[in-house]
């Protein structure tokens, strides 16, 4: 398939595919009698597994490290799944922490559905120190460092 197929099939626009095969992401395509990209089927799999390491947050410099040891082929399945599983370990702690902040939001949504009550609170009208209604105050300078108001 040619870049323009590629790229409407992964996604990818045709200028990453080019940056991606440049750095080494991508092997180098095979070419048609006219000089241009002719990629096979099963590069798709590979640039889907990619895009999910990039969504999961792996920085490319492990990206290129897991494609070197790819393309080195038998013998680094070791080394290939020792940094899958540390990226994973980061991935688990980043939706860990993505719960968390979800568990505040329902807890702040759920505090507006209930007529303008938040659990907690004495009162419909009160909110917690850090709602977004309430007016952030700006630290002040202790007295002896301000400048005089003028009269």
């Amino acid at each position: 398939m040619k870049i323009g197929e590629l790229a409407k099939r992964s996604g990818l626009s045709a200028h990453t595919i080019r940056y991606y095969e440049r750095i080494g992401l991508l092997p180098r395509a095979d070419r048609d009698g006219a000089g241009h990209r002719d990629y096979g089927a099963d590069i798709l799999v590979w640039v889907a597994f990619l895009d999910r390491l990039k969504t999961t947050g792996m920085p490319i410099r492990e990206m290129l490290r897991y494609a070197a040891l790819r393309a080195e082929g038998a013998g680094t399945e070791a080394a290939r799944r020792d940094l899958l599983d540390r990226h994973r370990a980061k991935v688990r702690a980043h939706v860990a922490e993505l719960q968390t902040c979800l568990a505040v939001l329902d807890t702040k949504i759920a505090g507006y559905d209930s007529q303008g009550t938040i659990p907690g609170c004495d009162g419909p009208n009160e909110r917690t120190q850090h709602d977004e209604n309430r007016k952030p105050q700006r630290p002040r300078k202790p007295a002896g460092t301000r400048p005089a108001r003028a009269g």
